[in-house]
């Protein structure tokens, strides 16, 4: 069978047709571009690959139904809310995601989060507009302790660059690993049911989590009572692991610092949400990770994927379907 009779289902959010690195892609395998059943009619019966660029979860489903030979689904985030569903669990199909591709700069987009306070920045940009002189103290980070809330891929590259900061640095992970494992980047790692414990000691927290029914509100009214009023929160995971309502009350209340936040529970944020107006939230449109060549190195990743895929060879970041990661 030639490789025009497998064609590559390529699935876009109506409106995001611009897709980079489309001629090198069509040199390895041929494919349809859409948002739609109706751009794959026809062809879909026949594909092997699903390539979830920006699609939405129902039309992924409805491709899912209708691609009866499918083997392999990759999305283009690391976040899959927008690809699993329950006919798909159940399926041989190999599921992966970009994890990985977007970690080094969220990394520095933390540790950029946990010195805009430290350094107190919004008090410096005031006075600057207001043209007033005004000395005044700021922290140092060294020394201080980061807890990293989901430690994968994005935990590691924050960890990296907040031990280059002379950072203690504690991880909870799901699975503890054995000391060895981690080697030096993390002091302490602590298990989900002794989040409690780990925020308890942390000056800044970094939420790097996974949207799954485990996480959902993971971080809420319990763990915001045992965080030091000096801690700054970190997001950019998903928006719905930290509880809104007990978050936005924590920061009106001032029982933490401040927050960072790249993720939210509705996006684009509703005009006149309470993040907007809060004195002690840095505000992210969820883009702490486009660089000018986002987009550019998740095709590369996927045409790596490809010619694994094609060659036989292992593909990496197959997700664990039934776990959501």
């Amino acid at each position: 069978m030639s490789m025009s009779d497998n064609p590559l289902l390529v699935l876009t959010a109506p409106g995001h047709k611009s897709i980079p690195l489309l001629a090198e892609l069509r040199q390895r395998s041929t494919i349809a571009i859409g948002d739609s059943l109706r751009d794959f009619a026809g062809i879909a019966a026949n594909a092997e690959i699903i390539f979830n660029w920006s699609g939405s979860l129902a039309p992924l489903r409805d491709l899912f139904l209708m691609s009866r030979r499918l083997r392999w689904i990759h999305s283009r985030s690391a976040g899959l809310e927008h690809s699993l569903f329950p006919e798909l669990i159940e399926s041989e199909v190999i599921l992966t995601n970009g994890s990985g591709v977007f970690s080094p700069s969220l990394g520095e987009f933390a540790l950029a989060a946990i010195l805009y306070f430290a350094k107190d920045f919004r008090r410096m940009i005031r006075n600057q507009q207001a043209g007033r002189w005004e000395q005044f103290d700021v922290d140092m980070i060294s020394g201080q302790t980061l807890g990293i809330v989901g430690y994968g891929s994005i935990g590691r590259a924050v960890a990296v660059r907040a031990r280059a900061l002379e950072m203690k640095v504690l991880g909870l992970r799901r699975q503890v690993p054995q000391e060895s494992e981690e080697g030096p980047m993390i002091d302490c790692c602590f298990a989900p049911e002794q989040r409690l414990e780990m925020l308890s000691q942390c000056d800044s927290v970094v939420v790097t989590l996974p949207l799954t029914k485990e996480t959902r509100g993971f971080i809420a009214d319990p763990e915001f009572a045992v965080m030091k009023k000096t801690a700054v929160l970190v997001n950019v995971g998903r928006g719905p692991t930290i509880d809104e309502g007990a978050m936005i009350k924590a920061l009106s209340e001032h029982r933490i610092r401040g927050a960072a936040l790249d993720v939210f529970n509705q996006e684009p944020l509703p005009q006149g949400h309470p993040f907007y107006s809060l004195e002690n939230v840095l505000l992210s449109p969820h883009c702490g990770d486009h660089t000018a060549d986002w987009l550019d190195n998740a095709m590369r990743f996927f045409i790596a994927q490809l010619e694994r895929f094609q060659r036989g060879d292992a593909l990496l970041n197959v997700v664990d379907k039934t776990s959501g990661y």
